[in-house]
This record gives structure tokens, sequence and C-alpha cells, in this order.
């Protein structure tokens, strides 16, 4: 099953370096079942961030992944958060 986990930060724009260094540190962990990480910021608000966790496994966890509700909560401190989980449709 793929599934998405979806972490959006609206941040007040406090030390945007220290935050963009804790997203491209988290690349470094290898978690089992993540294919792929990415992170996005809003086209006018650099300071509002997207963070996409792609995961493949036999089911999706309803209320996130163990790396998606770390990061979720370290990224508090930046700002308010949005924590989704999104299954994709089969055919």
């Amino acid at each position: 099953m793929k599934w998405l986990e979806v972490i959006k930060l609206r941040s007040a724009g406090t030390d945007s370096r220290l935050l963009e260094e804790l997203l491209l540190s988290i690349d470094k962990f290898n978690q089992r079942g993540l294919v792929e990480m990415k992170t996005f910021h809003h086209a006018a608000l650099e300071s509002d961030w997207s963070i996409h966790l792609h995961w493949e496994s036999e089911r999706a966890e309803q209320n996130g992944s163990v790396l998606g509700l770390r990061l979720a909560k370290a990224l508090k401190e930046f700002g308010l958060i949005d924590h989704s989980i999104w299954v994709e449709k089969e055919k």
C-alpha cells in the first residue's frame, strides 16, 4: 500500500536557517518503508513549509509514522502544524 504523510508548517518566520538545517538533517534517517521525503516552501510565503513523506507498507499508519510524529513535534517550536495521512486510491 502506498500512502503519504503531509506535515504543513505555518511559521512566524523566525530563523529559517535553523529550520532548513533541521529539515536537511532528516534525510539521513533510514526508516523502513520510507520511499521518499520532499520538502516544499510556499510560493509567496517562504516561512510556510510542507514536508511530504512517501511510504510503502502493508498498511498506512492512521495517526502517522514514528518519524512523522517526531518531526511534527520538533517543528511545533517554529509555528502551527497540520499533520495528515493520505492513502493512494487503487485503480
